[in-house]
């Protein structure tokens, strides 16, 4: 059953078993806040076994496009579509966040983009390939990210 992220108050629900569960939390508010007020869309996410065809899509873009198999366990996700834009995300228990934009009519607005929470160590699977640039976030503190553009047709 999908979950509504309240990004005004902020809960670690299913997310509980990450070790840096608080900043997860604070990152998928963080999210949820920019598609309330970039798309007023409203952020849900499910548990990870509820949510296995979202994972499977994400996993075999980075696999096909940068032959990545992340480490981590997912813990949720969420699949959804504004603006002819899908968007899919997952939330891993390091504290990782995986996210794809995939334009649905434009080739050259695909991407995925990594964002990791305050606290966490950047994934050996990601550290050699990706620099990670810094933003601050009032939810989640000080995030980390890098992105690569997909190439490919998923």
């Amino acid at each position: 059953m999908p979950q509504v992220v309240d990004f005004q108050t902020v809960s670690i629900a299913g997310l509980e078993s990450s070790p840096v569960a608080t900043a997860l939390a604070g990152l998928r508010a963080h999210e949820a806040r920019y598609f309330k007020n970039k798309y007023d869309h409203v952020f849900t996410v499910e548990p990870a076994g509820e949510a296995k065809e979202t994972i499977a899509w994400v996993h075999r873009i980075l696999e096909k496009e940068r032959g990545l198999v992340i480490q981590a366990r997912p813990l949720e996700a969420t699949a959804f579509e504004v603006e002819k834009i899908r968007m899919a995300y997952v939330f891993y228990e390091s504290g990782l966040s995986i996210n794809v934009m995939y334009a649905i009519d434009d080739p050259k607005k695909r991407a995925v983009g990594f964002k990791l929470s305050v606290g966490m160590d950047v994934p050996a699977e990601l550290a050699a390939r990706f620099k990670f640039a810094t933003q601050k976030s009032k939810l989640a503190g000080i995030v980390r990210g890098s992105y690569f553009v997909i190439k490919g047709e998923y």
